[in-house]
C-alpha cells in the first residue's frame, strides 16, 4: 500500500512523501499524460489559460509551485518557487496545413515525444500543451502533462477537473457515478454477520501469507516470459511507444455487469484480458506465444471513498481522502490460452472477478506497503524506487482506472468532446488506462512502437466486448 505521509502546512518548504520520492528518483520517473479532445476551435488561447492557471490552478495544491530539492542532510524536500507560467505553456506548431488525418498523425507524434522527455526539474513539474490543429477527433486538443510525484490519477484528475465547468450550466457542479459503499446496520443482524465471518479469518490469513509471498517473488525474482506484449528490452520505458484508443458504451459494460453479478471493473478487466488473448492468438509465435506467463499490474486505490471529494475537501485538515498518491499494484495473473478457451468468453470476466475479490480481500497490499517502508528505513528511498522498479519492469503490462464526470465539461465555454489519459516513463511494453466520461468508457493504450500493433489491439478488445455481451445475454 503506497500513501503519502507529509503534509503541507503553507510553508515555503516541506519534506516529500515517500511514494513521492520513489516516483521521482534517479530508477522511476513517472509521469501522466491528460488529453482534452475539444468540440470546437480554441481561439486566443494565452489570454483565457494564463489567468486560469494563476488564478485556479495553482492554487489548488502548493507542489504545483514547488520543485523537489535535497537539503544538506540528504532529505527531499518540495521548495515553493515563483512559476513562470509562460515556461509550462506551450502550443505546438506545424510547417504547414495539413489534414485531420495528418494531423491525427502528428498528435501521436507529439504524444510519444512528449511521454518520452523528462520535465525539467529545475521548475515546477507540469505542463500544458496545446494543439490548434483539427484532427479526426476534435477541433482542437490540450495535454496536461504532470509528474507522478504531485500525486496519483484521482489527486490530479480533480485538479484538472477544478479548472473546468459544466457545459450545460456553468453554476452547477460536475456530478460523478456513484461509487458509495454498502454499510452493515449496528443491530442483532450485524453481530450475528460477526459470528459468521469468523471461518473467514482463516482464508484471510492463507490468501495474505500467500499474495504477498506472490507479491515479493514478483517484484524481485519471478519475472514474466517474453510475449507478444512484453519485449523484455532493457530502458523500455525510453523507447518511442504509440497511443490508440477505443470507446464503449458504460450501458452495455453495465448490462453485462448485472447479467453476471459482478463489478464494472471486473468486466473491462475480462474484456482486456480477453482481448490480450486475441491479439496473443494472431500474433504470438505459435501455441507457445499463447502459454506465456504474463502478469498484469492492476493498480487499486487505498482511499476510503464514499463519494468523489473535490480538491478543496482533499486539502482539508483529517480528509479521509487527502491529496497525493494512495495506490497499491495487485499481480494479477493474465490468463493462458491454454486454460481459457476463447470459445467461452465468460471466463475471463469470472476469473477477473475471483482473482481481485481474493486479492482485494487480503492484506498483502497492507504489508507490500510496510516492506517498502522498512526498505527505506533500512536502505535509502533510492533501494525504495528501485523495489518498485522491478516490480513494474517483471511484469508484462500495467491497468489503471479512473472515474469521470456524467456531464460533458467545457474549458471556458469551449466543450470538452473527448478525455483520456496514459501513464508515460513506466518500464513496460505496455499500458492500458480505462477513464468514463459521459456515459463512454474511454480506454488507450500505449504500447511500445514496432513491437506491439496497438491499433490491432483495440480492435481485439472491441471483440472481446462483443464476445462478452453476446455470451451474456440472457
Amino acid at each position: 500500500m503506497l500513501e503519502e505521509s507529509a503534509s503541507y502546512n503553507g510553508g515555503g518548504s516541506e519534506p516529500a512523501s515517500p511514494i513521492s520520492q520513489y516516483l521521482n528518483s534517479s530508477v522511476l520517473s513517472i509521469s501522466i499524460l491528460g488529453v482534452l479532445e475539444f468540440e470546437v476551435p480554441l481561439d486566443d488561447l494565452e489570454s483565457q489559460v494564463i489567468p486560469l492557471l494563476s488564478n485556479v490552478f495553482l492554487p489548488l495544491s502548493p507542489r504545483f509551485s514547488s520543485v523537489m530539492v535535497t537539503d544538506a542532510n540528504g532529505r527531499r524536500k518540495w521548495k515553493r518557487v515563483n512559476v513562470k507560467l509562460e515556461d509550462h505553456f506551450h502550443i505546438a506548431e506545424m510547417s504547414s496545413a495539413s489534414s485531420p488525418s495528418e494531423n491525427s498523425e502528428f498528435l501521436r507524434d507529439y504524444l510519444t515525444r512528449l511521454g518520452m522527455e523528462s520535465l525539467p526539474h529545475n521548475r515546477p513539474l507540469w505542463e500544458i500543451h496545446a494543439i490548434k490543429y483539427p484532427t479526426t477527433e476534435a477541433a482542437a486538443t490540450l495535454i496536461f502533462k504532470l509528474h507522478h510525484s504531485l500525486g496519483d490519477g484521482y489527486s490530479l484528475m480533480g485538479a484538472l477537473l477544478s479548472c473546468l465547468e459544466r457545459a450545460d450550466d456553468p453554476s452547477r457542479p460536475l456530478t460523478f457515478p456513484s461509487i458509495m459503499t454498502t454499510r452493515t446496520s449496528l443491530g442483532g443482524e450485524s453481530r450475528l454477520k460477526c459470528l459468521r465471518a469468523v471461518p473467514k479469518v482463516f482464508p484471510l490469513v492463507y490468501n495474505t501469507i500467500r499474495e504477498f509471498a506472490v507479491s515479493i517473488l514478483k517484484s524481485t525474482c519471478l519475472e514474466d516470459d517474453l510475449s507478444p506484449v512484453r519485449s523484455g528490452e532493457d530502458g523500455v520505458e525510453f523507447r518511442p511507444f504509440v497511443i490508440a484508443t477505443t470507446s464503449f458504451s458504460l450501458d452495455a459494460i453495465k448490462q453485462v455487469k448485472s447479467w453476471l453479478q459482478v463489478t464494472i471493473n471486473d468486466v473491462i478487466c475480462g474484456m482486456v484480458f480477453l482481448g490480450i488473448h486475441l491479439y496473443m492468438q494472431k500474433h504470438g509465435n505459435g501455441s507457445a506465444g499463447n502459454r506465456a506467463k504474463s502478469t498484469a499490474l492492476v493498480l487499486l486505490s487505498t482511499r476510503v471513498l464514499q463519494e468523489y471529494k473535490t480538491v478543496q475537501e482533499m486539502a482539508r485538515p483529517g480528509s479521509k481522502s487527502p491529496w497525493g498518491n494512495h495506490f497499491s499494484f495487485l499481480h494479477v495473473t493474465v490468463p493462458k490460452f491454454t486454460n481459457y478457451d476463447a470459445d467461452n468468453p465468460l471466463k475471463f470476466v469470472h476469473y477477473a472477478h475471483k482473482l481481485i475479490k481474493r486479492k482485494r480481500t487480503s492484506l498483502a497490499v497492507y504489508l507490500t506497503g510496510q516492506l517498502l517502508q522498512f526498505i527505506k528505513k533500512i536502505r535509502g528511498p533510492e533501494a525504495a524506487a528501485k523495489y518498485m522498479r522491478s516490480t513494474l519492469e517483471n511484469s508484462s503490462m500495467t491497468i489503471t482506472n479512473l472515474i469521470g464526470p456524467i456531464e460533458q465539461m467545457a474549458l471556458s465555454q469551449h466543450p470538452v468532446k473527448g478525455l483520456y489519459y496514459m501513464v508515460a516513463g513506466v518500464p513496460q511494453s505496455l499500458a492500458i488506462s480505462v477513464l468514463s466520461y459521459t456515459g463512454k468508457v474511454r480506454i488507450a493504450i500505449s504500447a511500445e512502437k514496432d513491437f506491439i500493433d496497438s491499433q490491432k489491439l483495440t480492435f481485439c478488445i472491441n471483440d472481446a466486448l462483443t464476445m462478452i455481451s453476446q455470451a451474456a445475454s440472457p
